[in-house]
């Protein structure tokens, strides 16, 4: 293969992988030298920095990176972009990353396996990031039989996994028995479940607390109906639910499922919630505005965003791993979707 020619190169700069090539190093390698971190041995070091020099190699903010050993860069690898819950908590990661001073390099990964993860981490190092935050679905990645790399501070969101980094997540069991208790205490006699996919944490943390709500009560635990997270999802299993008479109540793993229901109930005749009555989870804006407007679990994304960058900034700085997992609390939002069972 041709080498490259040199005026190309300059013309576009060199990046950490030249620097990496030249001096027969990792990608993260150059990053921990551009940091300034300690982890690296003096020989191997020496010859990334006169790579550095020889290459004329200056990432973004490297003069500051090289005083003070960070970049003011925060990496965030994630598995599912287009659900509700990931981008509502990748605006609040955002945003409490740019209030710290921090910015993000955002890389989505659709293949959940060990070489993507891996890649992942290399793309990023070679972006000179100083941590990284994973948004996953915990079931799909254990699966996968996936082990984050060492090298980068970590944090986790969203998972069941038992990672050896800080993990961030919403109540999700506090917000299902909070949904189902409501039902309850309105009299109905026990409470149907739309969930989500089987291969998702938070769905089956929230089917887990919905179970065992109606068996701390006493009552009937009727068969799960799953969705898929998306409203067409929610209306396909809804026809199902609404063609039950003995369905008087049903909590929805989320407010877009929720939405089908309300449309499969309305086409079968059924009153909401004078005959069936209905509570979400997400509180996304569009939930109030609903017909009838639903009652619904309220998640804190802004809580799990500011904790997530919280946690990691705390990592970068300390040097070393906080592992004390963080558990956001839900809230009920009752609307006019509920009410006791007709009589």
């Amino acid at each position: 293969m041709a080498a490259e020619d040199p005026l190309v190169r300059r013309r576009r700069g060199p990046s950490m992988a030249d620097v990496a090539r030249l001096a027969g190093v990792s990608g993260q390698t150059v990053s921990r030298v551009a940091n300034d971190r300690h982890n690296v041995d003096a020989v191997t070091r020496d010859r990334v920095r006169a790579a550095m020099r020889e290459l004329g190699y200056r990432p973004n903010g490297a003069a500051r990176a090289l005083r003070n050993g960070e970049f003011r860069s925060i990496g965030a690898i994630v598995f599912e972009l287009s659900s509700f819950g990931t981008t509502r908590t990748l605006d609040a990661i955002a945003k409490a990353a740019t209030m710290s001073g921090y910015s993000i390099n955002l890389l989505p990964v659709l293949d959940v396996s060990q070489r993507a993860v891996t890649n992942a981490f290399s793309r990023l190092g070679e972006q000179a990031v100083d941590g990284v935050i994973i948004l996953i679905e915990a079931h799909t990645l254990d699966e996968a039989g996936v082990q984050l790399p060492d090298g980068l501070p970590v944090v986790v969101v969203d998972s069941s996994a038992h990672y050896d980094y800080p993990i961030v997540d919403t109540d999700q069991a506090q917000g299902a028995r909070l949904a189902t208790e409501h039902l309850l205490q309105l009299g109905h006699r026990t409470v149907w479940h739309l969930g989500g996919p089987p291969t998702s944490f938070a769905a089956d943390r929230r089917r887990q607390s919905w179970e065992q709500t109606l068996l701390d009560h006493g009552c009937e635990v009727p068969p799960v109906h799953d969705g898929d997270w998306t409203a067409s999802s929610g209306y396909d299993a809804g026809r199902a639910l609404a063609a039950n008479d003995d369905v008087t109540a049903v909590f929805v793993a989320n407010d877009q499922m929720a939405l089908g229901l309300l449309r499969a109930l309305y086409e079968r005749g059924r009153a909401v919630p004078g005959d069936v009555s209905v509570v979400g989870f997400d509180d996304m804006e569009e939930a109030a505005h609903f017909w009838p407007p639903l009652t619904t679990v309220r998640q804190s994304f802004a809580e799990v965003g500011r904790h997530s960058v919280d946690a990691l900034i705390s990592e970068i700085q300390a040097g070393e791993h906080h592992h004390s997992p963080v558990s956001v609390a839900t809230e009920l939002v009752v609307r006019g979707s509920t009410a006791p069972p007709r009589t």
